[in-house]
C-alpha cells in the first residue's frame, strides 16, 4: 500500500492567509495542517508517500518535510501544474503507484478516527469513507439501499439524496490509474473523484465505510477555527508525528 497526499490548489477561499503560503501549511494548533493527514497515513503503516503540490509552493514543502526520514517514511514529490480535479492525482502519480494499491488523503482533511484496520485489510476494488453532514450540497454524496450498500454517488447534488458526504480519504487498487485516465472531464473541466468512485461502484467493487469520529474539511475560515480548537482538545495526544 502506497499513500498520496494531495496538497495542490491555491486556497482562494482563505485569502489573504494563503497569499504567501499554501493552505495545507497553515498552522492547526501546534502543527502545520499537512501533519494531520500525514499522521493518518503513517499511523496506518504506509511507508511510501507521494506529496502532490502546486509549483510555486514546492520548495516550502521540501523545506518542511524533507525526505521523510525524520518520520520513518519515504517522501516523493510531484507538481500539479494546474488543479484539474482530484482524480488527476492518480495520473500524476502513475509512476509512483506502479502496480500497488494506494490510499489518497486530501491535505486539508483532518480525521479523528484511526483507519489502520480499514486500510490494512483492503484487498481490491475501492473503499471510501462517508460522514453524516448538515450541508450535503457541498460534497460528493452517497446514498445507500436497505442493506446499507452504496447505491449511487452524486457530486454536489442540487436535489437531496442523503446526508452522507464522501470524505477526503480514498483507497483504490492498482486499476485506479487506468480508471482515472478513462474519465471525461466534467463541466467544470475537472476529473471528478465522484466519477472515479462511480467507476468502481458500477462494477460492484466500491465499499463505503462510515466515519465514526470527527471529520474536518479545513478549507474555510470557520472550519479552520474549529480545527484549531479540536486539534488542541482531541487530537494532540493522538498524534505520532
Amino acid at each position: 500500500m502506497k499513500g498520496i497526499i494531495l496538497s495542490g490548489g491555491s486556497g482562494t477561499r482563505l485569502r489573504p492567509l494563503t497569499k504567501i503560503t499554501s493552505k495545507q501549511l497553515l498552522p492547526i494548533y501546534n502543527r502545520p495542517m499537512i501533519y494531520y493527514p500525514l499522521n493518518t497515513l503513517i499511523k496506518a503503516g504506509i511507508k511510501e508517500i507521494l506529496i502532490i503540490v502546486a509549483p510555486e509552493r514546492a520548495g516550502d514543502y521540501l523545506n518542511l518535510l524533507g525526505s521523510g526520514r525524520e518520520f520513518g517514511v519515504k517522501f516523493t514529490y510531484e507538481i500539479q501544474d494546474k488543479p484539474e480535479g482530484l482524480a488527476q492525482a492518480f495520473i500524476i502519480g502513475e509512476t509512483f503507484i506502479g502496480g500497488d494499491s494506494v490510499t489518497m488523503i486530501l491535505g486539508d482533511n483532518i480525521f479523528e478516527d484511526d483507519f489502520t484496520e480499514e486500510i490494512y485489510s483492503f484487498k481490491s476494488g475501492a473503499k471510501v469513507f462517508a460522514k453524516h453532514v448538515n450541508d450535503p450540497e457541498r460534497f460528493g454524496v452517497v446514498s445507500f439501499d436497505q442493506e446499507m450498500k452504496a447505491e449511487k454517488i452524486v457530486e454536489k447534488p442540487t436535489q437531496y439524496i442523503s446526508n452522507n458526504a464522501v470524505t477526503g480519504l480514498y483507497v483504490y487498487d492498482q486499476r485506479v490509474v487506468s480508471a482515472a485516465k478513462s474519465l471525461t472531464p466534467s463541466v467544470r473541466g475537472e476529473l471528478e473523484i465522484t466519477d472515479l468512485n462511480n467507476w468502481y461502484l458500477e462494477k460492484g467493487e466500491l465499499e463505503v465505510a462510515m466515519v465514526k469520529g470527527e471529520w474536518l474539511d479545513a478549507g474555510t475560515f470557520e472550519s479552520l477555527l474549529h480545527a484549531q480548537n479540536f486539534a488542541k482538545e482531541k487530537l494532540d495526544s493522538k498524534m505520532i508525528i
